[in-house]
């Protein structure tokens, strides 16, 4: 026996649970989804100013405040991820087009390739639900007005997005925090792309008090 099914077995035996995600699985096979949206300014931050992204140079490109990061399939437990389809890629020019939602031109590419191709979707098909599913949420003005960095408890960005959208509940969105900053505004959807309550694994929301929100450029 290799070590692995041994550990497989173990596993099982004791009930404990087993790793929640995995790779490679069927196109097609989720719960739900997970709308992700980054708050720009933290991504340039963190990651974006030192790959010198168009996405923050507002000169360039303009402003962002929050930007589709993806729109993924979902399990209630774990997530598929890299998934076989038979479904084509979708052409440069067609990622290149998400691009005012999303910073930059190869974000809806590495999109695609790691969740998009989960949703047993054509590539122009899945592209065009994510847009729906960003313009279907409001975001509130007080963000697209957020020129000045402040400090603030992350719950107050929940709030914000459920008063702006009554449809919402506290169950269905969640806050995540990185390096002490809020990063994102996550909502889950049914199929449909109607609100519904997220998983136990989804439904982490940031607990800072004092997490940094830089204003926009």
């Amino acid at each position: 026996m290799t070590k692995l099914r041994a550990f497989l077995m173990i596993m099982a035996l004791s009930g404990l649970a087993l790793p929640a995600q995995a790779e490679g699985e069927k196109a097609g096979q989720f719960d739900y989804y997970v709308l992700a949206l980054s708050w720009s300014p933290t991504w340039c931050a963190l990651t974006g100013d030192a790959r010198n992204s168009p996405q923050c140079d507002t000169a360039r490109d303009g402003a962002h405040d929050f930007v589709l990061h993806g729109l993924w399939p979902q399990n209630e437990q774990g997530w598929p991820s890299y998934c076989t389809t038979p479904a084509r890629d979708p052409s440069k020019r067609q990622t290149a087009a998400m691009a005012d939602i999303m910073g930059t031109t190869g974000a809806a590419w590495y999109q695609w390739k790691k969740h998009g191709r989960c949703s047993g979707l054509g590539a122009q098909a899945y592209l065009d639900l994510a847009r729906r599913a960003y313009d279907g949420v409001e975001i509130p003005d007080v963000f697209e007005k957020l020129t000045k960095d402040v400090t603030l408890p992350a719950h107050v960005v929940e709030e914000a997005f459920l008063e702006a959208n009554p449809a919402l509940t506290a169950n269905g969105v969640t806050v995540t925090c990185q390096a002490n900053r809020i990063q994102e505004v996550r909502i889950c959807l049914d199929k449909d792309l109607s609100p519904r309550s997220c998983g136990a694994d989804v439904i982490r929301d940031c607990t800072l008090t004092d997490a940094q929100m830089d204003g926009i450029r």
